[in-house]
């Protein structure tokens, strides 16, 4: 079972990525708080990996931290959350923030992540309450590659879309950020703020 990768960062996207390790290309399913935190491609990146193996396909899913890790691991062990389902709960809500959500049991919270209604809100809720450690936050900010002709804005809204959201609710919060966003735009931060918003 494959436990961790090191190697070079060859394809970055919100939702996976590709290692080169030794010449073998890696793809990783990775969650939003490691994504804002990788490097450029190109460079060097180490990541806890979590392997689940099946009849049909063999999935890596990556981890920067040892934090994020644990709280996948503790997610899938709840009854209807799978591993893709792990990672967007990741996704939807930042390490320390799910962590606060769980033990406080917010539900309303954890329901507005893609994929969570209210019953799987409260099983995550009842049975994590108790079993999750707190840790450090993991946010960063950085560039992320994209298509000619593409705008920040496109890039975003489909990450949105990806993670499950509504596209004309992306939109609504896409328009609410770019109004005090910087220029030049930068993807993992106007990520970060619309799924800040979508949030509340």
């Amino acid at each position: 079972m494959i436990a961790f990768l090191r190697g070079r960062l060859i394809e970055k996207g919100p939702q996976a990525l590709v290692v080169d390790v030794n010449g073998v290309g890696y793809a990783v399913s990775v969650p939003l708080s490691t994504f804002y935190e990788l490097p450029e491609p190109g460079t060097e990146v180490a990541l806890r990996v979590h392997t689940v193996v099946r009849e049909d396909q063999i999935a890596l899913y990556g981890f920067l931290t040892a934090l994020e890790q644990r709280l996948f691991d503790r997610l899938i062990t709840v009854n209807g959350v799978g591993p893709r389902l792990a990672l967007t709960a990741l996704s939807g809500i930042e390490p320390a923030g799910l962590i606060e959500a769980v033990r406080a049991s917010d539900i309303a919270r954890l329901s507005k992540i893609p994929g969570i209604g209210k019953k799987t809100a409260e099983r995550i809720a009842l049975e994590l309450k108790d079993k999750l450690d707190g840790g450090p936050d993991t946010t960063g900010a950085g560039g992320a590659p994209r298509a000619a002709g593409r705008t920040v804005r496109d890039d975003v809204r489909s990450a949105l879309v990806n993670l499950g959201y509504n596209e004309a609710l992306a939109e609504k919060a896409l328009d609410a950020v770019m109004k005090d966003a910087a220029e030049p735009a930068v993807f993992e931060q106007l990520l970060r703020q619309a799924l800040q918003r979508l949030a509340r």
